[in-house]
């Protein structure tokens, strides 16, 4: 990462990054900002079960289909001006959503949003990138940009809960349209559109390859960990992989890249690519079990669940920046590595939870897990993106969120698999004889508490105690899982990682001309 000094920002500067902050929070909240609402649209729209699966999953399978894609379109065309377009789209999707009227429709605008979404995401990593040309203000304005991203996600089911308690499911897409109309209002004059002048037209072929490649892999991945292994699923993931290799081919041949292959052989940048995607694999991996033990083991309602686990978040805002002023003084890859060793701990904590366990354990354990998690995801992505060139900052932030929605996918699969493991093995002999759909209680803790509703009372008890401690018992195996994950994590950031925020990039594999303002372009 080259270390000269740039010119520092100012309050317009710091202005504009707040106001790149709304689109970022929103996309990240429409994630998640549908848990609650499902129950509402299912009955208004009546889905089938395959439709709804859909109407959740549609917007996270084209935003990461489609962040590469847009990463490079931002470096051509302008991030400021994919910003505003992907704003534009964002809005009119959300109005669509809140007065669809079918479950089809619904589909298709939730695809809409997903497209909006990722043409948002990267131009406001990219634009810190151009407007923080100081590295010292470049990581505090990474830093701020990560707890954003973090806590939308969180946010969602919170925001969506509040909403439903007073208005309509559409509600929960119509708070996205002041954030919007102000972003179209206020960046143009606060934000620079910086491209990058280059000749050749842009690779359609290569487009369309990112897409064919990552979403088969991620829509597999989620398949698999939801039911098991299926031969439909196994398929996507293997279409998926050919074809990313056909796409890295093609990269490698074209003399106007999406994405630069030597950016991602660099220390600085494809070192802490991979170290965000461990982070994000414990991350989204337990994020299930923490909800779903919540709710169904201490028996919260969704909205107090939801409530409840924002208080590990608090962690956020004490160490961030407290990973930012210790990187200032100590090489950020031990930073680094510590804040995974406090999140390793924090796993390990959470593997003595039991079904009796007072609720601040369950809670501190989520804080010091999540704590060193955003520690040492601030840095990654501040050592990342001041890696990348600014004539490719744009393509450079899409790979490293595009690695993050797989590692998130890769978490939710194999931890998943692993907790519905446990819990399949210390059901199997738990369920009383002539229990009826016997096999949907030891399939899942939901598929227990569905089928004890209708038992009598003691029988009822005696399944429900048994699929709690059976599903506690998995979380802990997950959490064990994630605490080695993330232990390698750190030993990876410490031996990879040393001394390469002090070392200047080798040149760019593919030069390009420095970005410009569009304005002094047509000048």
């Amino acid at each position: 990462m080259d270390n000269t000094p740039g010119p520092r920002a100012g309050r317009k500067e710091w202005t504009a990054l707040c106001v790149l902050m709304l689109p970022l929070m929103l996309v990240s909240m429409d994630i998640s900002v549908l848990y609650f609402a499902i129950p509402y649209v299912s009955q208004d729209l009546g889905p089938s079960a395959t439709q709804q699966l859909w109407i959740l999953d549609m917007y996270g399978f084209v935003l990461a289909g489609l962040l590469i894609t847009m990463g490079a379109l931002g470096d051509r065309v302008g991030r400021r001006t994919l910003l505003l377009v992907g704003a534009a789209v964002f809005g009119a999707a959300s109005i669509a959503a809140a007065y669809a009227h079918s479950a089809e429709l619904l589909i298709a605008v939730r695809a809409l949003l997903g497209l909006g979404g990722a043409a948002l995401m990267p131009s406001t990593l990219a634009l810190i990138r151009n407007l923080f040309l100081d590295e010292k203000q470049r990581g505090k304005a990474v830093t701020v940009w990560t707890a954003v991203m973090t806590a939308g996600v969180s946010l969602g089911p919170v925001v969506s809960g509040l909403l439903l308690e007073h208005f309509w499911w559409g509600s929960v897409f119509l708070i996205n349209l002041p954030a919007m109309a102000l972003l179209l209002v206020l960046v143009p004059f606060l934000v620079p559109d910086f491209r990058t002048p280059q000749q050749g037209r842009f690779d359609l072929l290569s487009a369309a390859l990112s897409l064919a490649a990552l979403l088969p892999v991620i829509y597999g991945i989620k398949e698999l960990a939801q039911h098991g292994y299926e031969p439909l699923p196994a398929l996507g993931i293997t279409s998926g992989l050919v074809l990313g290799y056909a796409f890295v081919r093609r990269q490698k041949r074209s003399a106007h890249p999406m994405i630069d292959l030597g950016l991602l052989g660099r220390r600085a940048f494809g070192g802490p690519l991979f170290a965000n995607l461990l982070a994000m694999f414990a991350t989204v991996g337990m994020a299930v079990f923490l909800t779903q033990y919540l709710q169904s083991v201490l028996g919260k309602s969704p909205f107090e669940a939801a409530l409840w686990s924002l208080v590990p978040g608090a962690s956020l805002i004490v160490m961030a920046p407290t990973a930012g002023m210790l990187a200032q003084r100590v090489d950020r890859a031990y930073v680094m590595g510590g804040g995974f060793l406090l999140s390793a701990l924090g796993f390990l904590w959470l593997t003595r939870v039991h079904t009796d366990s007072a609720l601040w354990i369950t809670l501190t354990a989520g804080a010091i897990y999540a704590g060193g998690l955003i520690a040492a995801m601030t840095l990654a992505n501040e050592l990342a993106i001041g890696a990348a060139p600014p004539e490719r900052a744009g393509s450079a932030a899409a790979v490293l969120e595009s690695g993050q929605e797989l590692g998130g996918a890769l978490g939710m699969a194999i931890l998943g698999s692993i907790g519905a493991a446990v819990y399949g093995r210390d059901m199997a002999d738990a369920v009383p004889a002539g229990v009826p759909h016997a096999d949907a209680v030891r399939e899942t803790l939901g598929g227990a508490t569905t089928v004890a509703a209708q038992l009598p009372a003691g029988t009822a008890d005696t399944v429900m105690v048994a699929a709690r401690e059976a599903f506690t018992h998995g979380m802990g195996f997950a959490a064990l899982g994630a605490a080695i994950v993330i232990a390698a994590a750190g030993l990876f950031s410490v031996v990879m990682l040393r001394g390469a925020g002090r070392a200047a990039p080798p040149a760019a594999s593919q030069p390009a001309p420095a970005p410009v303002p569009a304005e002094a372009e047509a000048a």
